[in-house]
């Protein structure tokens, strides 16, 4: 027996019928899906210590469970002391079973982890993608709070194949994602 994530299977076998009824698709194809998670934590700090950039690689690869990679410098900024090739940040792109790993984490372990936490905003970009911000890497249980140098922000950007933001809200929605303000139908 082959292993799936309970995400996926929960968007093979409730989300896709609950999309088709909620908008009327004809077809399964029609339904938003998940394609791709991007996190992303920019280290402006690491131009003056370069070891900052390096366990911000070491501690985005412990929370995704794949390798993240050093983002550089397009151009050289006098007034931030930056020179054009310098590593200034890190991300990691997750797909399928990781991706759906990472989001059950996320929305069950992660998400209720933060300080007087009441939901997130459910504010999209035009074409059904959503980004979320996070001010602290140490909501997330993979990471050793006594390892910790710097207390880092990260970005996560989630690309789904949703044409308009309302049915973009509506795939999240139905993954779990605790949106404020919004009334589950």
């Amino acid at each position: 027996m082959e292993y799936t994530p309970v995400l996926q299977k929960k968007y093979r076998e409730e989300i896709i019928s609950a999309l088709r009824e909620e908008f009327s698709y004809k077809s399964v194809m029609q339904v938003p899906r998940l394609e791709k998670i991007i996190l992303n934590q920019g280290v402006g700090q690491a131009v003056s210590d370069k070891k900052l950039i390096d366990s911000a690689q070491e501690e985005l690869t412990l929370i995704t469970g794949q390798k993240a990679v050093k983002t550089y410098s397009k151009k050289d900024i006098s007034n931030f002391k930056l020179r054009k090739g310098m590593p200034i940040g890190v991300k990691v792109t997750l797909r399928r079973d990781k991706m759906y790993e990472f989001l059950e984490r996320l929305i069950c372990i992660s998400l209720p982890r933060i300080r007087d936490f009441k939901g997130v905003n459910s504010k999209f970009d035009g074409r059904g993608n959503y980004s979320l911000g996070i001010q602290e890497q140490i909501i997330f249980p993979e990471i050793d709070l006594d390892k910790i140098n710097k207390i880092l922000g990260l970005e996560m950007t989630f690309v789904t194949s949703a044409k308009t933001d309302e049915e973009g809200l509506a795939l999240l929605r139905e993954f779990g994602i605790p949106f404020k303000n919004i009334k589950k139908k």
